[in-house]
């Protein structure tokens, strides 16, 4: 962990598919509920698989500069068939790939958030687009200041114009922005940029079935197990 002399950052970015919001649970349950035969946690966990390979095609240069939502239906498209659900009617298959913008918090983020407002500027730093985040937020009673999206900066995390962007919206140096996330590779990206990182314990980002190991990395600035334990750590600082 960091030293005591660390100054208190001024803004937290925070991750959010999986750090703020159960991904794999909403969607599993979603899935569920609509198609009663399909099972919700593999559907679930096939959709973000394709994710990364997905983004992948946008940075080699195959594909343009292209909207998560975009991704999200692409990678739907090739899933439905799979599943036994290619009958599915066009209105149909726009309502399941909006799933993501209905995506449920956490337990601890919403009071979590509001206890970190009250002394930090909050915002998200995604790959998710800004209509989705901003749904998001708005469905779930995100109290975010502001929404920062790879659309604004039209580069992917882990693309270090991320993490810069953040300091340069608000005209700080990176050292005063402190990234919030439950993905180390994210952290780490991040810290290589000279930002601040929080690591946030999600062990059942994945599902029930395949706990994540969320054993602590020295490198980052803190170690929380949820957002509460982060004000509070904060709070000390």
């Amino acid at each position: 962990m960091t030293n005591e002399h660390t100054l208190a950052p001024q803004v937290l970015a925070f991750d959010v598919f999986g750090t703020v919001v159960d991904w794999h649970g909403s969607v599993a349950r979603e899935v569920n509920a609509l198609y009663p035969g399909v099972d919700g946690d593999a559907f679930a966990l096939a959709w973000r698989a394709g994710y990364q390979p997905a983004m992948r095609r946008v940075m080699s240069g195959e594909l343009g500069w292209t909207l998560i939502d975009d991704l999200h239906r692409l990678i739907l498209n090739e899933l439905l068939p799979r599943f036994g659900l290619d009958h599915l009617s066009e209105a149909q298959r726009q309502h399941l790939n909006r799933v993501w913008h209905r995506l449920d918090p956490w337990p601890d983020v919403v009071p979590g958030l509001q206890l970190l407002k009250t002394r930090y500027t909050l915002c998200t730093l995604s790959n998710g687009n800004i209509g989705l985040l901003t749904n998001m937020a708005k469905r779930a009673g995100l109290p975010w200041d502001c929404i920062l999206s790879a659309e604004v900066f039209r580069a992917y995390k882990p693309d270090s114009a991320t993490y810069l962007g953040v300091a340069r919206v608000f005209d700080i140096p990176p050292s005063q922005v402190m990234l919030v996330a439950a993905h180390h590779d994210d952290l780490a990206a991040a810290r290589a940029c000279g930002l601040q990182t929080a690591y946030i314990e999600r062990p059942t980002e994945f599902g029930q079935a395949r706990v994540k190991d969320v054993s602590p990395d020295p490198a980052n600035t803190l170690h929380a197990r949820d957002f509460l334990d982060l004000a509070v750590q904060l709070s000390h600082s």
